[in-house]
């Protein structure tokens, strides 16, 4: 059984002569393989304790090779409902540097988040070259959702690792039009790209869905795992 960890990741300093011994540190909740890893996955999360179905995914990820690590992106403040911008990259480049303390090279490493965090793997994944990106569920398509974050569509042209994109056809916040937008704009970006759409479901794909038939869910999960773990296998290499 893959096992699991609990540590910190030391922030990268902003100024080169910095004391290392006084960095701000990210917790960070991880799972490691029973074998050697065959690369590193960050998990980014928008809640402030992480529920049992992402941890059970986490450890299905491990199961599969993967060396697997979720920083806590609400340690700084307890007022912070959003994580973008600056503190976003921090805490993402600290866990990176965490997996690559480990042996995980920097292209066998992928991102992955749900929801408004699916929005910041996306982000992420414009602005640092790791191996791949997933998001499920993610909003901001056409409108940022915060100061910090750039719109989904605006930002799609400059994705730098290959981009997996899981969208309900029946989510309010990401309705049809907007996910279309989205599969335009991802269509000029330099690296590989897909954009899945899964009809009847109201939310993402997984367990924590609402769908408006039952089979029509099971089958969309089903699905949507299948190909995130494919995604992973095929680009971090």
């Amino acid at each position: 059984m893959s096992g699991l960890i609990e540590d910190t990741a030391p922030i990268r300093p902003r100024d080169e002569g910095a004391d290392t011994a006084t960095l701000d540190r990210v917790p960070l909740t991880a799972f490691e393989p029973d074998s050697r890893a065959r690369g590193g996955i960050v998990v980014l999360h928008e809640a402030r304790e992480l529920p049992q179905a992402l941890l059970e995914f986490m450890r299905s990820l491990a199961a599969d090779g993967w060396l697997v690590a979720a920083p806590h992106l609400f340690h700084r403040a307890a007022g912070d409902d959003e994580v973008f911008g600056t503190p976003l990259f921090e805490d993402f480049d600290a866990t990176v540097d965490w997996l690559r303390s480990r042996g995980v090279p920097t292209d066998c490493i992928g991102v992955i988040g749900f929801d408004d965090a699916g929005t910041a793997a996306a982000l992420v994944a414009t602005d640092r070259a790791i191996g791949a990106a997933v998001s499920v569920a993610a909003p901001g398509i056409v409108e940022a959702l915060t100061t910090d974050a750039l719109a989904l569509v605006d930002a799609a042209a400059s994705l730098k690792a290959p981009w997996l994109g899981l969208y309900g056809r029946d989510d309010v916040r990401t309705p049809v039009e907007h996910v279309a937008q989205l599969q335009e704009a991802v269509s000029k970006a330099s690296v590989a790209t897909l954009v899945v759409s899964y009809a009847g479901v109201e939310h993402r794909a997984d367990e924590e869905s609402a769908v408006s038939e039952e089979s029509a869910g099971e089958e969309a999960i089903v699905d949507a795992q299948r190909r995130i773990f494919d995604w992973f296998d095929s680009h971090l290499r």
